[in-house]
């Protein structure tokens, strides 16, 4: 059996699937259940169905994209990631993982492999926490991590709920439906750019992750005190912005000294209210997210952080409020997947590197549901969530080859 990726056809693809966006080429912008989001849907789904593979969905958009195998009662194989994207991001985050997914699959079709195992690519709903403020929404509900309850209680930037969001976009079926069974996957592998530099700096062209970071996300609201600009006094402000700067550099000052360099927080969303500028702003919401891929060493820093905001509160007479989203454990991935990873690599002579994802992905989640792995590629300097971000063909076509190779070792 020789296996052949088509170059051509699936950086084409890539480059397809990049142009289908709210943003100006080169950057990306996919917001699940937007227009544009369906949009890429019905255009992945064409392919899918042009390479002869049945597809599903679920009740909130997960794909289930299945080439039978000769066994069709034994767990699946399965593989796969996202197509949504932040705003202003890149072409590659995620869609590697899905159209390399898709070509490695239509590769062993035309090698002549015959499965014994069904092997099912998944094109997973909300990885990205853009619109509900809470990653990986497809994964999380696959697996159990996310309860039906706790998914109708999600709402958007315009206050409209995930359920009327999913209905809206054509997504039909109960929550409760959308929890896999225990046993439906074998195993499950993500091929993945790195978006860190570690690939890159070490000049190695293949990593296999070993385990995926603990990801914790809060929402802090800020309530100080309005007023204008030049009446109100300087010893008698509460300016819940000023409030919000001394917290923010007390998370950053609280990760940096961690005694880890694992450790990483960021505060990616700062909204201030009235927004003038001859006004005082009397509140401020801030987006808080921090990851470790040690859970103690997390918490303890998320610990420190709330007693900062406490200080903050005191000092600056403002009201501080937090409310967790998620505070999710961190992953070890399957050592048997990662046998068979590695293996495929060396069969290859390709080198790589055992690693740590910083990021977390729906395979962080997967891996609560079946045995799990994840495949990553270089990508240039390490950007990711950027319209620069970028992945050479010779990388994606490596990757595309061992996932390929591994699919059809697990899938026999």
């Amino acid at each position: 059996m020789k296996i052949e990726v088509d170059r051509d056809r699936l950086i084409s693809e890539i480059e397809a699937l990049g142009a289908i966006s709210d943003a100006e080429a080169p950057a990306v912008t996919r917001i699940v259940f937007t227009p544009t989001d369906l949009k890429a849907r019905a255009w992945l789904k064409a392919r899918c169905e042009d390479a002869g593979l049945a597809l599903r969905r679920d009740g909130i958009g997960n794909t289930f994209v299945r080439w039978s195998g000769s066994d069709p009662t034994l767990p699946a194989v399965g593989t796969g990631s996202h197509i949504d994207a932040i705003p202003n991001a890149g072409k590659y985050d995620g869609v590697v993982g899905v159209l390399g997914g898709l070509e490695a699959i239509r590769a062993l079709q035309r090698s002549g492999f015959r499965p014994g195992h069904s092997i099912e690519l998944l094109v997973f709903t909300s990885e990205e926490p853009t619109r509900f403020g809470i990653g990986c929404i497809g994964s999380r509900m696959l697996s159990g991590t996310l309860s039906p309850d706790a998914a109708r209680q999600l709402k958007d930037s315009e206050g409209a709920t995930f359920e009327e969001v999913r209905e809206s976009a054509g997504m039909r079926g109960e929550l409760e439906a959308v929890r896999l069974p225990g046993d439906y996957y074998q195993a499950f592998v993500e091929l993945h750019i790195e978006q860190g530099p570690l690939l890159e700096q070490e000049r190695i062209p293949l990593g296999v992750v070993t385990s995926i970071a603990a990801p914790a996300s809060l929402r802090i609201a800020i309530e100080g005190s309005g007023g204008h600009a030049g009446a109100v006094l300087m010893p008698d402000r509460r300016d819940a912005l000023c409030a919000a700067s001394e917290l923010i550099l007390a998370i950053e000052n609280l990760a940096r000294t961690s005694g880890a360099t694992d450790t990483v927080a960021t505060v990616g969303i700062c909204e201030v209210f009235p927004g003038a500028v001859n006004s005082i702003p009397s509140r401020v919401r801030l987006s808080l997210d921090i990851r470790d891929t040690d859970l103690k060493r997390r918490d303890g820093v998320m610990q420190e952080i709330d007693s900062a905001a406490h200080a903050v509160s005191a000092k600056r007479q403002v009201s501080i409020r937090t409310e967790l989203l998620n505070a999710d454990a961190p992953s070890v991935c399957a050592p048997a997947v990662l046998g068979v990873l590695s293996a495929c690599c060396r069969k290859h002579n390709f080198a790589f590197l055992s690693m740590v994802s910083r990021a977390y992905h729906d395979s962080l989640f997967m891996s609560r549901l079946a045995p799990t792995a994840m495949l990553f590629i270089p990508c240039r300097n390490g950007y990711s969530h950027r319209p620069d971000e970028y992945a050479s063909p010779e990388d994606i076509v490596r990757g595309t080859l061992v996932l390929a190779e591994t699919l059809a070792a697990l899938a026999r």
